[in-house]
C-alpha cells in the first residue's frame, strides 16, 4: 500500500504479545510472552498468564499479587522446546518479575527481553542485566510508551 509504514519485528512481536495476552483470564493484569529466533523468522514459543492445564479457567484468588495464576513468561519457557543453544528474543508485555527472570535466564542464551509496562520492584530486570542480557523498554512507532 503505497505511504503505508512497514512495522518492525519488535512491533509485530509486541503486538503478538499484546494478542495473546487476552487469553488471559486473571481478573488483576493479563499478561503475553512471546519467545522468537533472533532472526525473528520463527515463533519458538508464546504464553499467557492464567491456571494450570486441565484446572478451572479462573484465578484462586482475587488478591492483587497472589492470584495464583502461572506468569506468562512462565507458561512461555514451558512451552518452549527449542535447544537452550538457540539464540532467543523475549517480548512481553509486563516487565519480568524476579521469579520469571530467572526462569528466562536458564532457558538459555536470551539475548533479549524486551517490555512494554513496567510494574512493582525492578528486581527481574537488574537479575536479566547481571548475566548479560539485554532489557528494553519497548516504544512504539510514535515514541510515546
Amino acid at each position: 500500500m503505497p505511504g503505508s509504514q512497514r512495522p518492525t519485528f519488535d512491533e509485530v512481536y509486541m503486538t503478538f504479545a499484546r494478542s495473546i495476552a487476552l487469553r488471559s483470564t486473571c481478573l488483576r493484569k493479563q499478561v503475553g510472552t512471546v519467545i522468537t529466533s533472533t532472526d525473528h523468522r520463527r515463533v519458538l514459543a508464546i504464553g499467557y498468564n492464567g491456571n494450570a492445564s486441565g484446572l478451572p479457567n479462573t484465578c484462586d484468588r482475587d488478591e492483587s499479587g497472589n492470584c495464583g495464576c502461572l506468569h506468562s513468561e512462565e507458561n512461555a519457557v514451558i512451552n518452549c522446546d527449542a535447544p537452550r543453544d538457540t539464540k532467543k528474543l523475549v517480548y512481553v508485555t509486563h516487565m519480568p518479575c524476579s521469579a520469571c527472570a530467572k526462569r528466562l535466564i536458564n532457558l538459555g542464551n536470551v539475548m533479549r527481553v524486551m517490555y512494554e509496562t513496567e510494574i512493582g520492584k525492578k528486581g527481574g530486570v537488574g537479575l536479566l542485566e547481571a548475566v548479560g542480557i539485554a532489557v528494553e523498554v519497548y516504544r512504539d512507532s510514535s515514541g510515546q510508551d
